[in-house]
């Protein structure tokens, strides 16, 4: 395959999976933002969100302090950023269209659509008035792209680097998310949480979940209270969790190795390695160890990667 080819069809899926996860970050603090709070706690809530994503200078360059509805703007509609829902889904259309005869009419077709009515939807005013529709709709329209990818594309090498773009966005996203919200609650690992703060403990952790599709998993493996440590053991080790960092690692080196060539031998030893660290890892080493130490390194390992994986196969960086 021209390495071309292999650029746009990987960033096609990290743009929308991008999208995806910047509105499920968007719909929990939305959500959150809804209980019971002190507007300090609210205003870590959105600042964490601009942390995750790196965007807190961008931010604060262009509309100074943090306002719900001006960081949900930035994040879904600023065409300066261009990690917002509205450029993440403008660059997956463009990877898309500049390899439309690779893909299957049904992929194109629902990558464009996607593009042009969220733009209508924009229009009309959805943002303002219904917030959580949205961001359903657009992890809606990211689960379509994805299964209409896996039902209709043929298993080829243009197959591969769409999961591998897919699954590698994934991992980093579930890690920022992890690093940012436990950072948050920290306090949580060092005995008893206070008996006024149970309550709200709860729901930031349930959010935490929800934002990954993982409360009603959580319930099924765990059958008990939502505990921090359980939390990360299921987003970070269970291979078994679609969006947990082993699950993410599985994918990438599985089709990584699909589409091997003699230059590639150290970036896939680099992902087993990851892999393996993911396979054989317990919880409690990693939490005596630090979260935050652990998860910083994971993301610099990831990012390591993202750059071996556009060294071996793609045109650039992006």
């Amino acid at each position: 395959m021209l390495s071309r080819t292999a650029d746009h069809l990987f960033w096609m899926a990290r743009y929308m999976e991008r999208a995806e996860n910047t509105a499920r970050m968007l719909d929990v603090n939305y959500q959150t933002a809804l209980l019971p709070q002190s507007a300090a706690v609210a205003e870590q809530g959105w600042q964490g969100l601009l942390s995750i994503s790196e965007l807190t200078r961008d931010y604060t360059e262009r509309y100074g302090a943090i306002h719900p509805r001006q960081v949900m703007s930035f994040m879904v509609k600023d065409e300066r950023n261009p990690s917002s829902i509205l450029s993440c889904l403008r660059a997956a259309r463009e990877n898309a269209r500049a390899v439309r005869g690779t893909l299957t009419t049904e992929v194109w077709e629902t990558t464009n659509q996607t593009w042009l009515e969220f733009n209508r939807m924009l229009v009309d005013g959805s943002l303002t008035r219904d917030p959580a529709s949205l961001f359903e709709w657009v992890k809606f329209r990211s689960h379509l792209s994805r299964g209409v990818t896996v039902g209709t594309m043929l298993q080829d090498e243009a197959f591969h680097f769409i999961r591998i773009g897919s699954f590698l966005e994934r991992a980093d996203n579930t890690a920022r998310l992890l690093d940012v919200k436990f950072h948050a609650v920290q306090s949580d690992f060092y005995g008893a949480a206070d008996e006024r703060d149970s309550e709200y403990d709860f729901y930031h952790w349930s959010a935490i979940l929800r934002s990954v599709s993982g409360f009603e998993v959580y319930r099924k493996v765990y059958r008990n209270v939502i505990q921090p440590e359980k939390v990360a053991e299921l987003l970070i080790l269970r291979h078994d969790m679609p969006r947990s960092l082993a699950a993410c690692m599985n994918e990438v080196v599985t089709n990584l190795k699909l589409v091997a060539n003699e230059q590639s031998a150290d970036t896939q030893r680099r992902a087993g390695r990851l892999q393996a660290d993911l396979q054989y890892g317990r919880i409690d080493e990693i939490l005596s160890t630090g979260l935050h130490a652990y998860l910083t390194q994971f993301l610099d390992r990831v990012g390591d990667l993202g750059m071996g994986i556009s060294r071996d196969f793609l045109v650039a960086a992006h």
